[in-house]
């Protein structure tokens, strides 16, 4: 069991993962938050670390402008990229008030079945209507770029490589195929970034 890691640890292991990356727009010119879910460290992330780090890192960056979010859900692992529901609730609760005004879309890249089971059975209760009235399903890359300017935001390589295994095998779309060989066959947290903790655990 991995005992918890410092504040400050935490501050710099979501640094390092790069979860969080604003750059590029979208093809109605606003600004793109970009959230790479794979990468979030759910095991070892205290909710009241996460939520300094966007107060402090993220919202002053959009909280004058308006700006759409760009969420990539490819290889997110519930045991090891989830918070729990009531800490994702908490952390959206914490958002200002002039940044939720400012969001404009939340682009949902790569949604899988259950993702849309939850948000169908929950997110118009979870999330108020304005939020959950934004959100917008991208099944494929390629459909990405109807809504964001290509070349202007960072894709993953393994985002890609997942997409490419959609084409081949669809019934991965709906959860009816596993994706293992090639999404959970590399770890859901960059192993080279946890590396400095992994001396804490005891096997």
């Amino acid at each position: 069991m991995c005992p918890p890691i410092s504040d400050s640890d935490q501050e710099q292991l979501i640094s390092k993962l790069d979860i969080f990356k604003i750059h590029g727009k979208d093809k109605r010119g606003f600004k793109i938050l970009r959230i790479v879910g794979k990468k979030f460290p759910g095991r070892v992330l205290s909710v009241q670390v996460l939520k300094k780090y966007l107060e402090e890192k993220v919202y002053p960056r959009l909280a004058r402008k308006p700006f759409s979010v760009l969420y990539l859900h490819t290889g997110v692992q519930r045991s090891e990229n989830f918070l729990g529901i009531s800490a994702l609730r908490s952390v959206y609760d914490s958002i200002p008030v002039n940044v939720k005004d400012n969001l404009r879309a939340v682009y949902f890249l790569h949604p899988g079945l259950q993702a849309r089971l939850f948000l169908a059975t929950f997110g118009r209760f979870f999330f108020d209507g304005g939020l959950y009235g934004k959100l917008k399903y991208v099944n494929r890359v390629d459909y990405l770029w109807e809504h964001v300017r290509r070349n202007e935001v960072e894709i993953p390589e393994f985002v890609i490589d997942h997409d490419e295994d959609l084409e081949y095998r669809p019934m991965m779309d709906y959860g009816l195929e596993s994706d293992h060989p090639r999404v959970y066959g590399a770890p859901a947290v960059d192993s080279s970034a946890l590396s400095t903790y992994s001396t804490r655990c005891i096997s």
